[in-house]
């Protein structure tokens, strides 16, 4: 068994210097184990993407909004009827029967 380990020593010894294990050990620290990973990157994209298609959906929402606005500030036909709809007004002298 020692002779196996010396001979394994040896071989570490000839193809391995101390600058080697130093850099490999840098990079290593340095693409996976700090903040700034290659995962922690790939997270962070991912989250970034993910934010991106949030922003659409909400921008779309908003273009909605922002005409249903414009329609019931420039139409009073379709301020009357969604006011009939979702509030439950009526006019004077009219009877109204909600069904659901």
């Amino acid at each position: 068994m020692s002779n196996w380990v010396q001979k394994s020593w040896a071989w570490c010894r000839r193809y391995f210097s101390v600058t080697f294990i130093f850099v490999v050990a840098f990079t290593l620290l340095v693409l996976f184990f700090n903040d700034n990973s290659i995962i922690k990157s790939m997270e962070y994209d991912e989250r970034i993407k993910e934010l991106k298609r949030e922003i659409k959906a909400n921008r779309d929402t908003m273009e909605y909004y922002r005409k249903q606005n414009h329609n019931l500030d420039t139409d009073r036909e379709t301020m009357e009827r969604i006011v009939r709809e979702q509030y439950h007004m009526q006019r004077e002298n009219e009877d109204v029967y909600i069904i659901e």
